[in-house]
């Protein structure tokens, strides 16, 4: 086992670059900072080379644990940092139909896989017309479901449905609000006057329904992790919300995204280096499927976080997608190899 000194070292070396590290020990930090300037413009271009020349790291699928719908881009809310660029305007991904649904559960049962999990998400799925629906008919054949929500009006808008399905499949239905910030003042920064007002409002209603609910925060505004959990477990506590903080199922703090940051490439000397396995990568297990605008069918993406990006299209079949998925965006590093976030928080 190297020390711990050569173990820092190692993973500075694979995280910010070799050259870079060199440039440290000698001081030459000006000469390093421009190499890592020089080196930023040509990071994720080449989807198999780093910018430094390096084998990059790659995720092979190994079994479709979560298949995720995006319902469509358009959203009643236009939050100031979307990651997939949602508000009202934003149909570039279309609304996904009954039928379009249907056709990937059957691939799924002909496929003979044990396939639990079906995630339903946006833009806003809950404005989805046919989302009542297609939760019907997922639920009905035995899947455990999960909503990804703004829970801004929208519950309000079929809130007799959801009741419904709740006492029809209980907690096998599952809806994940999401709640910036557990202040108002920095939520509604983030998504508009009032939102934090409404949505904990219906999020205090589904508990208080006995919903199964989770809780998707974000880590911004400088806050430590630690900081950010101590105050939503205080305003889980004044809501009186059944949430079980522990579980990151239940709450989960994503790592904020920027394609512009300076992020590392992930290399295949990376998975020992920062002793990560990338079985655990969300894309070794999940795939989601999108149906882009002016469209005839659906398409399957490899990652829920990058729907406009060609590259991560792997096909339209789950039987004949491609299996192995390069790390070649800035996401890849930060969101979920360096973040570890997972939008099901299996």
């Amino acid at each position: 086992m190297p020390g711990k000194a050569a173990l820092g070292m190692n993973i500075e070396l694979c995280v910010f670059g070799k050259l870079v590290a060199v440039c440290h020990m000698v001081q030459c930090a000006t000469f390093g900072v421009f190499l890592d300037q020089t080196l930023h413009l040509n990071k994720f271009s080449d989807p198999q080379i780093t910018a430094k020349g390096e084998m990059r790291a790659s995720v092979p699928f190994r079994a479709l644990n979560t298949l995720w719908f995006n319902t469509g881009t358009l959203c009643n809310l236009a939050c100031a940092h979307c990651y997939i660029e949602s508000n009202p305007k934003n149909d570039r991904l279309a609304y996904l139909s009954v039928p379009d649904v249907v056709h990937y559960l059957d691939e799924i049962r002909e496929l003979g896989w044990d396939t639990r999990e079906i995630g339903f998400t946006g833009g806003e799925p809950l404005i989805n017309p046919h989302i009542i629906p297609m939760l019907e008919v997922t639920l009905a054949r035995g899947f455990d479901v999960i909503v990804l929500t703004n829970a801004f009006h929208v519950i309000g808008r079929h809130k007799q449905a959801l009741l419904g399905l709740k006492d029809r499949y209980g907690d096998r239905l599952m809806l994940r609000v999401s709640l910036d910030h557990y202040s108002a003042e920095l939520h509604d920064e983030e998504r508009g006057p009032r939102a934090f007002e409404v949505t904990t409002r219906w999020l205090k209603w589904l508990s208080d329904e006995g919903f199964h609910i989770g809780v998707a925060g974000r880590q911004m505004w400088g806050e430590s992790q630690e900081r950010s959990r101590d105050g939503f477990k205080r305003l889980f506590d004044e809501l009186g919300l059944r949430i079980d903080m522990a579980s990151s199922r239940h709450f989960v703090l994503f790592p904020e995204m920027d394609g512009n940051m300076n992020v590392p490439e992930i290399t295949v000397s990376c998975w020992s280096i920062l002793n990560k396995n990338p079985d655990d990568v969300m894309c070794a297990s999940s795939r989601m499927v999108v149906k882009r605008k002016d469209a005839n069918e659906p398409v399957i993406l490899a990652c829920t976080l990058l729907a406009y990006d060609p590259q991560f299209e792997v096909g339209k079949s789950l039987s004949t997608m491609d299996r192995t998925v390069m790390l070649n965006h800035p996401h890849c590093a930060k969101f979920c190899v360096l973040g570890g976030a997972s939008c099901s928080g299996n």
